[in-house]
């Protein structure tokens, strides 16, 4: 899978990052390699809906992505986000009125789509749609589609994912981008 990260790379004239994770929707799993090597392997949940990079499809995009902000590095595990802030609440405090709620917890890693016409620009705009990689309070789910777009994962794979990426800046000093996903439907 990762060959095919690199292939995609090559025909869209950007430079492989250190930093690599490859998400299969078939599979539900993600793969996170520094350089060639496996760093680790996640559960992942992908969207309920069928993969689509179309605005309001509520569907997971496919295709080569940056890693283009990180956030929450100081909120304990479980913290709700709400429009990409802290609510300083636990995941437990919302279930009390919403118990089926899919919430945003513990860290976000935000998404911008890196090919353009396909999943950046447009009424397929990554960014735009607010798709990211982030934890869930649904965990006993991972493993099967449960997300509204996004790819989830379980709060101590996120936070460890997190810290395991370089600064949130999309690019470092070389012009590189720190950490791309490639999303593949297989």
């Amino acid at each position: 899978m990762l060959q095919e990260l690199k292939r995609k790379c090559e025909t869209l004239g950007i430079f492989p990052a250190e930093h690599s994770l490859v998400a299969s929707i078939a599979r539900q799993r993600m793969w996170h390699f520094r350089g060639d090597k496996l760093v680790a392997e996640y559960k992942i949940s992908t969207s309920r809906a069928e993969p689509s990079c179309i605005e309001n499809s509520l569907g997971t995009p496919d295709g080569l992505f940056a890693v283009c902000e990180k956030i929450g590095a100081d909120a304990p595990a479980g913290t709700v986000f709400k429009a990409r802030k802290s609510t300083g609440l636990h995941f437990s405090e919302f279930l009390k009125n919403a118990p089926t709620e899919n919430l945003i917890t513990s860290r976000i890693l935000r998404l911008d789509g890196l090919e353009n016409g396909h999943n950046r620009g447009g009424n397929c705009d990554t960014l735009a749609r607010f798709i990211y990689i982030h934890g869930t309070n649904c965990e006993d789910r991972l493993g099967t589609p449960n997300s509204h777009g996004c790819i989830l994962l379980g709060n101590k794979d996120i936070i460890e994912l997190f810290d395991a990426l370089p600064p949130q800046s999309a690019t470092n000093q070389n012009g590189k981008p720190c950490a791309l996903l490639l999303v593949s439907r297989n």
